[in-house]
């Protein structure tokens, strides 16, 4: 009789071993002129929340938050300059359990519709698929939801 058959790959999550290293969600200091919190949900395709953690960066910071039992993370960011001649823009990675490949994703900001329409991987996307990579503004935060398929599924791309 031979050995127990095994997985070939360990499937997390094992968010705990980066968050408690770096304990904070902040790109920004919530005192810096600017800042402003980014919230939002990681939802599968039934709106269920998922168990995972998002980075976001700016260019020159990162953050890093896990996510509740709801799916909510949360962040403290400043908008950045515009870089390659597109529009201002956070920068996401999806980890989450079973997702073997984490997912890059564009955060854009509400309040540059002009930058928006000229930015050029924007521009790329179906423009029924644009708005969920526009974050919302509500009650002075952003709110950004990232759902991984389903008719609303974020737009992801291939880094």
């Amino acid at each position: 009789m031979g050995r127990p058959r095994t997985p070939s790959q360990t499937v997390g999550p094992y968010y705990a071993i980066g968050l408690c290293r770096r304990p904070d969600n902040e790109l920004a200091p919530p005192s810096e002129e600017g800042s402003v919190r980014l919230i939002g949900r990681l939802l599968d395709g039934e709106g269920m929340g998922i168990d995972g953690m998002i980075e976001v960066w700016d260019g020159e910071r990162w953050g890093r938050s896990g996510t509740d039992s709801e799916g909510m993370f949360q962040f403290t960011v400043a908008k950045p300059e515009a870089r390659g001649g597109g529009a201002p823009r956070l920068d996401a990675v999806v980890f989450a359990r079973g997702l073997l490949v984490h997912q890059f994703t564009r955060v854009y900001f509400p309040d540059e519709a002009e930058a928006n329409a000229a930015d050029p991987v924007l521009a790329s996307v179906p423009e029924e698929a644009r708005r969920t990579l526009v974050a919302e503004a509500e009650d002075g935060a952003l709110r950004f939801d990232i759902r991984m398929q389903g008719d609303d599924a974020t737009v992801f791309f291939a880094v």
